[in-house]
């Protein structure tokens, strides 16, 4: 079973399952890199003219860096130990030798929710001259790859597709029943709310029995179609992973089906903007039972 994340109260940091800040024994001395990202511009000079051409600004990776130091006196073995647990955390393969993959700084503010960014640990640099005497500085740098602070906790609802399609009906009927033809798909709205102050990325898995879908968010009318998709019973899906660093379509066997995608749908687009958004999503299903499951962290641009 998963590791339940710790606890944070105010001032406090956990870095690859290392508790840091307030009341603990690694102390922070300052941190930076919280700010505003730094950007890629692409500005162009105007010609024979003053000034220059603002153009598209992108972020880049956010650095990190703390100044901070493990106080542990009378014990150089405990601070051995803590300096090992931050240099494990970055050591796991399963991130440190797979493309894309993250690991979470979490952080608690006063007033303010526990958020995370995702991204890489580059740095744990320990002075060990003081260890005997249980005090050893740290500088810290974490990489985050993605900007963007994300909530702590995920945020799930799931759309039935809620009609009847195909010409027929499925036990058990419950009024009121909507009959339509089974050459036009069926078609239910759906609501999600972003609570943040940025752009979410969902990861959207679609559960059968179920064929020719299209996820659809309504106020953009950015469309993710799957002409070809047919999952054939309720022990079948697919997943639509959205996020940044990851964007991948993958059948419930693990296998990739981006095929499936149409050339015109757009993943590297399709997020939730902050507030309530209306989503809708069409297939086929005479069964009344396929589902879709969005699961997504609410979006921040500042701490």
């Amino acid at each position: 079973m998963p590791v339940p994340p710790l606890e944070l109260t105010d001032w406090q940091y956990d870095l690859g399952g290392v508790l840091m800040g307030a009341s603990t024994s690694v102390q922070v001395i300052e941190t930076t890199g919280l700010g505003r990202p730094p950007s890629r511009e692409n500005d162009s000079d105007q010609p024979s003219m003053d000034g220059a051409f603002a153009g598209p600004d992108y972020y880049s990776t956010r650095q990190v860096q703390f100044d901070a130091a493990v106080r542990i006196p009378g014990d150089p073995a405990a601070c051995h130990n803590v300096v090992a647990a931050l240099q494990a955390g970055a050591d796991d393969p399963a991130v440190r030798l797979t493309g894309g993959a993250t690991m979470a700084l979490r952080m608690k503010r006063p007033g303010r929710p526990v958020k995370r960014l995702n991204g890489r640990l580059r740095k744990v640099d320990p002075e060990f001259a003081q260890v005997i005497h249980g005090y050893v500085p740290l500088d810290i740098e974490f990489a985050a790859t993605d900007p963007t602070y994300y909530a702590d906790e995920e945020t799930t609802t799931e759309i039935p597709l809620g009609w009847l399609t195909g010409g027929g009906f499925a036990a058990p009927v419950v009024a009121p029943i909507f009959v339509q033809s089974g050459t036009t798909a069926a078609d239910r709205p759906g609501w999600v709310t972003n609570a943040g102050t940025g752009n979410a990325w969902p990861v959207i898995r679609i559960t059968g029995p179920v064929a020719n879908v299209t996820v659809a968010h309504v106020a953009s009318g950015r469309k993710l179609a799957l002409p070809t998709l047919n999952l054939t019973s309720s022990s079948q899906w697919i997943e639509l992973d959205t996020r940044p660093g990851y964007r991948t379509i993958t059948r419930e066997n693990g296998g990739n089906a981006s095929t499936t995608l149409s050339a015109a749908s757009r993943i590297d687009l399709f997020s939730l903007p902050p507030g309530q958004s209306e989503m809708r999503w069409t297939g086929f299903d005479n069964t009344n039972s396929a589902r879709m499951r969005l699961t997504w962290r609410d979006a921040y641009t500042a701490l």
